[in-house]
């Protein structure tokens, strides 16, 4: 059976999480928080042009349930500012965004995969 990803409920999560430590006290406009989605898309690619990826050879549940003392240090080492952590940033950017501005993302992406399967291959396009 396959599950369901529910984004609107991540997006709320790191929504509440972002108020907290203080990211919205203050208005942010939609062009900020597009900018800053795009930002962590160009760390990204700046990460895979210095060749920086995730070192871990496993991503065991031991590693992720480890207490603070051994998940950071292992975090900044083998994770931090690799690919995979610039491209996350850049989806809780988008998520914390949709959240703020109450956009129902699961019908939007859902949707929007449904309709490109309708379209032909490569939209039309050449890549």
């Amino acid at each position: 059976m396959k599950s369901e990803i529910k984004f609107n409920e991540l997006a709320s999560e790191i929504h509440e999480a972002n108020k907290a430590k203080g990211f919205w006290d203050m208005e942010r406009t939609n062009i900020e928080c597009l900018a800053l989605a795009a930002g962590e898309c160009h760390e990204a690619i700046e990460a895979d042009r210095k060749g920086k990826y995730m070192k871990l050879s496993e991503r065991s549940k031991e590693q992720q349930d480890a207490v603070d003392e051994i998940f950071i240090p292992m975090f900044k080492n083998h994770v931090k500012d690799t690919m995979e952590d610039e491209i996350a940033d850049a989806i809780i950017r988008l998520l914390d965004f949709c959240s703020a501005r109450n956009i129902d993302i699961d019908w939007h992406i859902r949707n929007k995969l449904r309709y490109n399967s309708t379209r032909e291959r490569l939209h039309g396009k050449k890549y």
